[in-house]
């Protein structure tokens, strides 16, 4: 005897409307993050933005002089560059802060206000520096001394600025430009020995 053939009948599920939303909404937002990354590429290749810094233009030792007690006083001019190299876009510097020290000891504070640096263009500060006498610890005071013997004195500069400015139409960009160098003197008549000194890449 035929073996019976058994039919077997079923309804197919229909698919579910809230997961036809989702895979819409998900294909919509795909698309948006798609055209958002061309658009701001195509925007970065067109405006070319670049990275706002500060750099050390030129300084001058004004005064130095220790005494027998180990009591230092100094006077110190420098002059440090804002400058925003981009053609299309302000720059904003805040918090503007450097500490000026010799042989570790903190001799002087830079500050500056808040300030705007134009389009394509630079700011400088002449920072004057005088000091308070500073009384020294005797290998502090014999560094010293050794140095003006030699006819050279270093200071290490330290310190940071925030800039923040905007890429066209596309975003509003905020940066630490840290600046950490040494400015050497030649204490006899107190001139800058030109060395690289600034927050910019290399």
């Amino acid at each position: 005897m035929a073996p019976k053939t058994k039919f077997s009948t079923h309804r197919e599920r229909a698919t579910n409307p809230l997961v036809w939303c989702a895979a819409i909404i998900c294909t919509i937002l795909t698309v948006a993050v798609i055209i958002a990354g061309i658009v701001t590429f195509i925007g970065y290749l067109v405006i070319h933005p670049r990275v706002p810094y500060v750099s050390v233009m030129d300084a001058h030792l004004d005064h130095i002089q220790i005494d027998y007690a180990g009591i230092l006083e100094i006077q110190v001019t420098i002059l440090i560059r804002a400058q925003n190299g981009n053609e299309k876009a302000h720059a904003s510097f805040s918090d503007s802060s450097y500490s000026l020290s010799l042989n570790g000891e903190v001799v002087a504070q830079l500050v500056a206000p808040p300030f705007e640096v134009g389009k394509n263009s630079s700011v400088d500060f002449n920072y004057v520096v005088p000091s308070s006498p500073i009384p020294l610890r005797p290998d502090q005071a014999e560094d010293v001394d050794t140095g003006l013997k030699k006819d050279l004195i270093t200071f290490d500069l330290k310190g940071s600025t925030w800039v923040r400015w905007r890429i066209g139409h596309l975003a509003s960009v905020k940066f630490l430009c840290r600046l950490e160098c040494r400015l050497r003197f030649h204490p006899l008549n107190g001139t800058y020995i030109p060395s690289r000194c600034s927050s910019k890449a290399k």
